[in-house]
């Protein structure tokens, strides 16, 4: 081979080098864009099986059996029993939502709050969404009972009894569906009294006036929180055959006075620690905070109004947190 030949064999490797190259880099592209649309997917679905958990709802609840268990014996529980109980805790809250959503799947795709739901939109299957509801149930009942203590399985297998088989049915039949959903979203509150053994007795060194308080104090909360919802959603309610007060009772008028009675009633009821622990600081706080919350009751039941709907209920979620954090401190205050 003479010299000049050589850069011409050289040139001509060097195409087929970068010939190769090119082809590697689009074979690469091509896969890449093969598996962005399968992430995205992946990262839809899981997306969709979040919002059936309802996870606003559920850290609500979360938040309660965290009080509850820093309340119970007025001393932060040990890190891994808290654990325990919210981790089993949101397993069956997490199945709670998704079979209620399974039972209103035909309601949801009614109403614009809702129809864009994993179910109704149809990004999930009924067997989807029953498979995940049993899983995280059974999985989370046993796992309560074996890690936390049976009592605490036991009312979490009654709240979901109370929040599925009960009160989602309710909601097209009776106003009172409400009465029930209370008592099911303030339990947690007892789940995070008995995961730490705290006592439930009212006598003299029982514990069970502070249990009673919070339970009542989160049951009675709800009644203007929901009045509010029911009003400002009252419409896609009735399209869909769901038998709110604010569907029954088109004038607001019986939701305007159960705000205010509800409301009414915490102000005594989010004072009872005073009888045990509390001081002048927590006193005078909750007695604010509860005049603000039935200020805002009675404002809704006159007006019954969207804006007066929407005051009350941004007070309703600054309310309940900020009285349950005054209730953690009440050893300092």
């Amino acid at each position: 081979m003479s010299y000049s030949a050589a850069p011409v064999i050289e040139r001509t490797v060097e195409k087929r080098d970068a010939d190769s190259l090119s082809a590697d880099r689009g074979a690469a592209a091509a896969v890449l864009m093969r598996e962005i649309p399968r992430a995205a997917a992946w990262s839809r679905r899981l997306a969709d099986y979040v919002e059936l958990t309802k996870p606003r709802i559920s850290l609500m609840v979360l938040v309660t059996v965290t009080v509850a268990a820093f309340v119970g014996n007025w001393h932060a529980p040990a890190p891994l029993l808290l654990f325990h109980a919210l981790a089993g805790t949101a397993l069956v809250a997490a199945s709670a939502s998704a079979f209620n959503q399974r039972l209103e799947r035909r309601t949801d795709m009614l109403m614009a709050r809702t129809a864009e739901r994993p179910l109704p939109a149809g990004r999930l299957r009924d067997r989807d969404v029953v498979l995940f509801g049993v899983t995280t149930i059974v999985g989370g009942l046993a796992y309560l009972a074996l890690a936390v203590n049976p009592l605490t399985a036991a009312i979490g297998g009654l709240t979901w009894i109370l929040y599925v088989v009960v009160y989602t049915p309710l909601k097209s039949v009776t106003p009172l569906n409400t009465v029930v959903g209370a008592v099911a979203g303030a339990l947690p509150t007892l789940m995070g009294w008995a995961a730490v053994d705290a006592s439930f007795s009212l006598g003299i060194g029982g514990s069970g006036l502070r249990a009673a308080t919070l339970f009542s104090i989160v049951y009675l909360w709800q009644f203007p929180h929901f009045m509010a919802i029911a009003w400002l959603y009252r419409r896609q309610y009735a399209a869909a055959g769901l038998k709110m007060l604010t569907v029954v009772d088109p004038s607001g008028q019986r939701a305007g006075m159960q705000a205010v009675v509800a409301s009414l009633a915490l102000a005594p009821v989010s004072l009872a620690p005073v009888l045990e622990h509390a001081g002048k600081i927590y006193f005078a706080a909750a007695l604010a905070l509860a005049v603000v919350y039935f200020m805002a009751s009675v404002a809704f039941c006159v007006r019954r109004d969207e804006l007066s709907a929407r005051w009350l209920l941004k007070v309703s979620l600054i309310y309940l947190p900020a009285l349950l954090s005054l209730f953690m401190l009440i050893p300092l205050v």
